[in-house]
Formats: structure tokens, C-alpha cells, sequence
């Protein structure tokens, strides 16, 4: 993953911003005792960009991958939609415990900018809908040049979705989040539809950091940079994690990227270990007899 890549990671300041105010009211409303479901994963399971994970002799990667983890963040969705036949042989071959987090097609968000989307969102969600209760939260990711000028859209798009499916959406356009009465505009519509504002975390755009939870889900999109600040970049939102757990976060979904990939199960793998050890998850560690060495 190349968004907000830089060449000078050591140059960068890590630090997580301080929550928006919104967060906490946000998480105190549902608060419980319960413990959060938690999802850790990948962008993608194939060979080819997780070089090293994979034993050999492996002969159907997702099997081998769903076992590792409990959550993937499926990309490739976003580039056709896959038929319901095919969801459902993923849904066959992966155990009960796991889920998919799949990406909007690239249609709805890039082509057609969420205008007059009905009908192919219609026909995305009955195909993928054959994932049954293995169906996390759809995520749409917006151009990084769709900007608030297009607000009246996304509110369409948003008080269209069906109610019983999470949602998820990414903006990428700096307005969003630094126009402070567009962002408090943007909070309340998805406060009010029950949908997570994900957050991205990457070296290059700082901006995107905006740490305001809409609904009781915590979407995080995390980038490493293939550098040391990547553990302790990771600590950081291992101790945000815990407050938001005493707060009253209901569901965790938590999605590491790398910008070479193969080195995201070996950071996943770190991830887990302090998240079991901090927020009292019980996940299972990626390849935990057979992991190398990330830097």
C-alpha cells in the first residue's frame, strides 16, 4: 500500500492526536462490561505479496490464512465484484470464527462518485451478502479528490444504505477533516446512520488522523512505513485501544498494511501479541511457531 508513503519515516511525528471530544460520548452511551470483539488482518492473502507466510507446500492460501487470522480486509473487491458463487466458497473454506471486510467496488465510489448507485449497490451487497454471518463491516474508501463540495451525495448515499449492514467510509480529501464545520457536518450524518468513520493512519498524510468514532466500531486502516517507528507506532494504538475498551468500544476491526506487504503478518503477529497482553483478547498469533524476524 503506497498511500501517504514517504522516504524519510524517522522525520515524521508519530504522536496519536488527542481524541474528539465526540469519542468518548460516543462510547459512553453503549458502555458495559462486555469485552469487544476484536479483528486483526491483512489486506490480502495470495502468495505473491505475503512472500514468506505461507509453509510450503500450501495449496489454498485463504485456508492456511484464515486459520492465522480472523479478519481479512478484502481489496480485491474493490476492483470487480465478484459473483455470489464465489462468496460463497470463501465462506466455505474458512472457519467459523472469521470475517470478511470488503472494500466497495471501485464503480461506486471512483466512477460514479456515489451518484445514482443504486442498482450496483444493490447487486454488490446481494453477491456479497452469500458471506452470511462471515460478513464484517463493508467499507467504502472515497477518491482523494472527492471533496465536501459533494456533501449532498454522500448524504444520499448514506441515508440509502440499508440499516442492517455496518458500513464503513474512508475520505481521503483534507477538507473533511481540517474544515472544522464541514467535519462536525460530516460526525453528526454518520453518528446518526450508525456508520464508522475509519481512520487512517500513514506516514505521509498526518491529516487524516481525525480520532472521532461515530458509532461504537473502531475502523483502523494502519500503513508501516518498513521502519523501527512501526513498533512503537503500534504500542501507541495499543494503549488508545485499551482507553477506548474502558470507554466502551463494542468491536475492534484493525487492518495492517505495509508498504512492502510481506512484512504484514510479522507485524500483525507483534500487534496481536500486545493487544492479548493489554486488552485481555485471547487471538491467536499468526505462524507463532514460525515467525521471522520484521527488520
Amino acid at each position: 500500500m503506497k498511500f501517504g508513503s514517504v522516504d524519510n519515516p524517522q522525520d515524521i511525528d508519530f504522536r496519536l492526536p488527542k481524541d474528539h471530544p465526540k469519542t468518548k460520548d460516543v462510547l459512553n452511551r453503549v458502555k458495559d462490561d462486555n469485552v469487544p470483539e476484536i479483528y486483526v488482518g491483512c489486506a490480502k492473502w495470495n502468495r505473491a505479496d505475503l512472500k514468506g507466510f505461507y509453509p510450503r507446500g500450501t495449496k489454498d492460501e485463504l485456508e492456511y490464512y484464515s486459520r492465522q487470522f480472523n479478519a481479512i480486509e478484502l481489496n480485491a473487491t474493490f476492483y470487480r465484484i465478484f459473483p455470489a458463487e464465489q462468496f460463497e466458497k470463501w465462506y466455505d473454506k474458512t472457519p467459523s470464527n472469521f470475517k470478511f471486510f470488503p472494500k466497495l467496488n471501485q464503480e461506486i465510489s471512483h466512477w460514479k462518485r456515489l451518484n445514482e448507485t443504486k442498482e450496483v449497490v444493490e447487486h454488490y451487497l446481494y453477491n456479497a451478502t452469500n458471506l452470511k454471518e462471515k460478513l464484517g463491516t463493508i467499507f467504502l474508501q472515497m477518491h482523494n479528490n472527492f471533496a465536501p463540495k459533494d456533501f449532498d451525495r454522500v448524504v444520499n448515499f448514506v441515508e440509502e444504505w440499508p440499516k442492517e449492514i455496518p458500513l464503513a467510509i474512508e475520505f481521503r480529501h483534507t477538507n473533511w477533516y481540517n474544515d472544522e464545520l464541514v467535519a462536525n457536518e460530516l460526525y453528526e450524518l454518520l453518528e446518526n446512520n450508525n456508520i464508522s468513520n475509519v481512520i487512517v493512519d500513514t506516514a505521509g498524510r498526518r491529516d487524516l488522523m481525525h480520532m472521532c468514532l461515530t458509532n461504537s466500531t473502531a475502523f483502523v486502516r494502519y500503513v508501516g512505513a518498513n521502519h523501527e517507528t512501526d513498533y512503537s507506532r503500534l504500542d501507541d494504538w495499543v494503549d488508545r485501544l485499551k482507553l477506548w475498551q474502558e470507554q466502551g468500544v463494542k468491536e475492534i476491526d484493525f487492518f495492517i498494511h505495509q508498504n512492502i506487504e510481506k512484512e504484514s503478518p510479522l507485524l500483525s503477529a507483534y500487534f496481536i501479541k500486545k493487544l492479548n497482553a493489554t486488552l485481555g483478547s485471547s487471538l491467536k498469533i499468526p505462524n507463532d511457531n514460525n515467525q521471522q524476524t520484521l527488520l
